[in-house]
């Protein structure tokens, strides 16, 4: 992965815009450290291959980003992301990493399930 250009990110956000597509979004705070710390509050969402068509993607923000996706009846949005890349199958992968590295979002596109 590399880090985000907003310019090209928008240009892969766009190639999947009015198509049927494959999602995989993902938050976590550290879910699997909550056996370390009693005392830590574990949090995260999670869907993977669900399929949606969005009108409009758009990427904002200095860094970390967010994109957000237009749905017909609503919007998927992912933020704190930070590093992206196009892998050799057309999937679009977001990921948003921690200043330890450690990831903490991410949202994906493909044409093709997960």
């Amino acid at each position: 992965m590399q880090p985000i250009r907003v310019e090209e990110v928008q240009t892969a956000l766009n190639r999947f815009a009015n198509q049927d597509v494959y999602l995989h979004l993902e938050t976590t705070n550290g879910a699997y450290a909550s056996h370390h710390n009693e005392r830590f509050f574990s949090a995260g969402a999670y869907i993977r291959n669900g399929r949606i068509r969005f009108s409009r993607g758009k990427i904002v923000g200095k860094g970390p980003y967010r994109v957000g996706l237009r749905l017909d009846f609503g919007w998927v949005y992912a933020e704190g992301l930070t590093d992206w890349e196009v892998t050799d199958k057309g999937q679009l992968l977001l990921a948003g990493h921690d200043y330890e590295g450690k990831l903490a979002v991410a949202l994906q596109l493909s044409y093709e399930p997960f």
